[in-house]
């Protein structure tokens, strides 16, 4: 029997599927609210919630958008990146800011 994967809605958190394949998300109607939404790996919903309940110090996690928290959370939880290898990028109204990305 093949391992499955269980993926979550983005946008309500409360609906999952499980399919038996690994992927970062899929796209599709959620039974729950009815939007056409991503339906994140479960594992990276884990991560994303484990960093909103104990930020990482060395990343300003507050001034993130929900969509950066959740790719960093991805990059974390399906590559072999560090909370280390993220900066935050300024949106130009700042000179101070520099750095990598997320």
């Amino acid at each position: 029997m093949s391992r499955t994967r269980t993926y979550r809605c983005l946008n309500c958190l409360d609906a999952t599927v499980t399919r038996s394949f690994d992927t970062s998300h899929l796209s599709r109607t959620c039974p729950n609210c009815g939007s056409f939404e991503r339906f994140a790996n479960e594992a990276v919903v884990e991560r994303f919630e484990s960093l909103e309940a104990s930020p990482p110090a060395d990343l300003d996690w507050e001034r993130l958008e929900r969509r950066e928290k959740l790719l960093v959370a991805e990059r974390l939880a399906r590559t072999d990146k560090e909370i280390g290898d993220f900066d935050i990028v300024g949106d130009g109204s700042d000179e101070a800011d520099a750095g990598a990305g997320v």
